[in-house]
């Protein structure tokens, strides 16, 4: 069985940082995703999906996104019910995320100056560096914090611009 979804869309609202009684970090935002038709008056349409972020992705979310800000969230769909103060049951439908990519740079300054992909979940996620020109992220290191810039610029040169000339590895690099 399979729940992954990966949207794009921006923030309809600051994100809304608390923390439970064990002091664990949670975040709240609503992303506003355009349907891929429009409506019958040629007018777009979006969808506004609920996603909950969980420690230090919470955190770092909370910091760096704001309401307009661009950003891409993978992660699984989660129903959950109570009942509310007139004993009626309630569901609730909101993704959970455990990576957010900032797909914006903050222009105030303070978050990273490229785009970055953060992940969540147990494994304490970091930044990812920037992104290549195929859009996906390099590894970034566990610990979460960023690299200097001059590493993420070298980071993005392209691994096969040597013409085809033969790469030099030793026996002892080779996983087999």
């Amino acid at each position: 069985m399979l729940n992954r979804v990966i949207l794009i869309g921006r923030l309809t609202r600051d994100p809304e940082l608390r923390y439970t009684p064990a002091g664990v970090a949670v975040t709240q935002f609503t992303l506003a995703v355009d349907r891929p038709f429009t409506s019958g008056g040629g007018e777009r349409e979006a969808d506004f999906i609920p996603v909950v972020t969980w420690r230090q992705l919470a955190e770092t979310c909370a910091n760096y996104l704001r309401k307009g800000r661009l950003a891409a969230v993978e992660g699984r769909i989660q129903v959950r019910n109570y009942e509310n103060n007139e004993g009626k049951r309630v569901y609730v439908t909101e993704v959970i995320a455990d990576n957010v990519r900032f797909l914006e740079s903050n222009r105030e300054g303070g978050a990273p100056r490229e785009e970055g992909s953060y992940g969540g979940g147990n494994s304490g996620g970091g930044f990812g560096g920037g992104s290549n020109a195929g859009g996906g992220s390099y590894g970034g290191n566990s610990g979460g914090g960023s690299r200097s810039g001059q590493n993420q610029r070298n980071d993005n040169r392209d691994p096969f611009s040597d013409d085809g000339r033969p790469i030099d590895i030793s026996e002892d690099d080779l996983p087999f």
